[in-house]
């Protein structure tokens, strides 16, 4: 037995441990120290997905242990950054957070083990293979307190169509301030939060905005229109073979309508495309054995994919944007391209075709080989003092990497035609280093744009090392990547008196591993240098992703 004094080695040095079991949390507001200079700009509400502890120690003694990153206890996190005002010439910040899964928490503490929803859960050893079956043919729970769904991928504010606390709402809602909060994952619920407090205050399930949406999955990444605020989704009902149905919420009005329906294997995507007259939904390399059906009868998403068949080609359907009962079209046409399995999309837009009267779609999106890079992401591979993360950092790393790619969809027909297209595969970019979690300028969404940032992996550590902004004409990079410091996801915050695309700053949720303590740094988005921190108090843990409300502007309702 080792000294209770050993030296915990990370690896390369660089300690990232602290963000993946975090137990801190400050439930009322603090002020945050800043340093620099932030914009006046970015003053609002910048809010983040987040993680909780890994072990909990249950009422039978034992320990019990996330396994996946994914399967992380949510947090919610609330940075709310305050405009200079009489008497306080520079910017404020102040921070609040909280668990929003309490009752998960205590249930797993009761059983010993977690009975619900899972990403890469992993059964007990002693679990037979009866009791596997078992488990495989009992349908999951419904949830039924707000705190009951452990929920925190994306966040969205004042989504249209649902009130505070997830009832159906049949007109806009304000645009002026943050009325509702919505905590949201790979299935159709919805979980609520109080936007002040991110207390849990109610469920949602997307069949409460239209009857017809009734299957249990969809895109945590849903698409706002960058103008009007209508939100684009898809929801999937599993079977013998899936029923993907593409629907649109507006934003004028809460009337949700079904664009399309078609069916196809049912496959795991977590994101989907956008231009101004189409939502594209690409079926790529995520599907699921039995159609389905494991994951409806409470077997997680990793034991639930069939083996990665790359001789299968993604399937890309154009959707009209227009509902039917306004002279939408529905499904326009289908395409195939190389195979790819992805999580994120990170634009698209429309370029005139070779036809009059045609259009090419433009798709970039951050593309792997194979879907490994799911095993990549336990936790056992990503933790820096992890007895098994060297080795896996050192060696198989290498098959996991993503790339930019870019599709080409050419000469997109004005009336539907059932028949499969090719779509072409324009480039392939960025295979020496790991990039993910990608931004763009706002402003650019459905338009032709220049620049991309996200966070980057180069083998530095055990999980990401950096964030990069990359120019996809020129394709150089800047990167912004100090030793024992490891980024979140990049959140834009345009400059409103810039024309520039790249005018602006970046938002990142920051893990000092080697102070132990995290910071929000705001980076230059033009030189990818910093401008200004301000310093929490403890540990926020890794999440995913988040979104930033601007103060008083009339852009509250576009962030989904």
């Amino acid at each position: 037995m080792g000294s209770l004094d050993e030296e915990v080695i990370h690896y390369n040095d660089w300690p990232n441990a602290q963000g993946f079991d975090v137990r801190y949390e400050e439930r009322s507001p603090v002020e945050l120290p800043v340093s620099g200079n932030i914009p006046a700009y970015a003053a609002g509400t910048l809010f983040r997905t987040g993680l909780g502890p890994r072990k909990l120690q249950t009422d039978a003694g034992t320990t019990f242990r996330v396994n996946h990153w994914f399967d992380g206890f949510a947090q919610v996190h609330r940075f709310q950054i305050h405009a200079p005002a009489p008497g306080e010439p520079s910017v404020r910040v102040t921070y609040n957070s909280r668990s929003s899964c309490d009752a998960v928490l205590e249930r797993i503490k009761r059983a010993g083990k977690d009975e619900g929803y899972t990403f890469g859960a992993k059964y007990d050893l002693c679990t037979s293979y009866f009791q596997k079956l078992q488990s495989f043919f009992r349908p999951a729970p419904k949830p039924r307190k707000a705190d009951s769904l452990n929920v925190s991928v994306t966040l969205s504010a004042n989504f249209p169509g649902l009130n505070t606390n997830g009832d159906r709402l049949n007109a806009a809602p304000e645009r002026d301030k943050i009325v509702s909060l919505c905590n949201k994952n790979d299935t159709s619920y919805f979980q609520m939060l109080d936007p002040q407090t991110l207390e849990p205050i109610g469920l949602a399930q997307q069949n409460s905005l239209h009857p017809s949406l009734k299957g249990p999955s969809s895109a945590t990444h849903a698409k706002s229109d960058p103008v009007t605020g209508d939100v684009y989704n898809y929801n999937l009902e599993y079977g013998r073979t899936g029923t993907y149905r593409v629907f649109t919420v507006s934003a004028s009005t809460g009337q949700t309508s079904i664009l399309a329906t078609f069916s196809a294997d049912a496959s795991y995507l977590h994101s989907l495309f956008l231009t101004e007259h189409y939502v594209i939904i690409c079926v790529w390399n995520a599907f699921f054995s039995l159609g389905g059906t494991p994951i409806f009868y409470h077997m997680n998403i990793v034991d639930a994919l069939a083996e990665y068949d790359g001789t299968r080609p993604a399937t890309w359907y154009v959707v009209d944007r227009q509902p039917v009962e306004a002279g939408g079209k529905g499904l326009i046409a289908t395409y195939e391209s190389d195979p790819f399995f992805a999580f994120h999309t990170i634009n698209a837009y429309e370029e005139a075709g070779n036809h009059a009267n045609q259009v090419d779609i433009i798709a970039d999106i951050i593309c792997y080989d194979n879907h490994d890079c799911i095993k990549r992401f336990y936790l056992d591979n990503l933790v820096s003092d992890s007895p098994t993360a060297k080795g896996f950092s050192d060696g198989a790393f290498a098959h996991c990497g993503a790339t930019i790619r870019r599709f080409r969809l050419p000469d997109v027909p004005s009336k539907p035609i059932d028949q499969r297209f090719k779509a072409d595969t324009v480039f392939v970019k960025a295979r020496k280093f790991y990039v993910e979690l990608p931004a763009i300028n706002p402003r650019r969404l459905t338009r032709k744009y220049r620049y991309i940032y996200g966070m980057i992996d180069t083998g530095k550590s055990t999980f990401f090392d950096g964030l990069v902004k990359y120019d996809i004409e020129t394709h150089k990079d800047i990167r912004w990547s100090y030793h024992g410091q490891t980024a979140g996801e990049p959140i834009f915050v345009a400059d409103p008196e810039s024309e520039d695309e790249d005018g602006g700053v970046l938002l990142s949720v920051v893990l000092d591993g080697v102070g132990g303590k995290s910071y929000l740094l705001v980076l230059d988005a033009k030189t990818m240098k910093e401008v200004g921190r301000a310093s929490v108090d403890g540990v926020v843990g890794f999440g995913f992703h988040g979104t930033h409300v601007p103060a008083g502007r009339d852009e509250v309702a576009l962030q989904i």
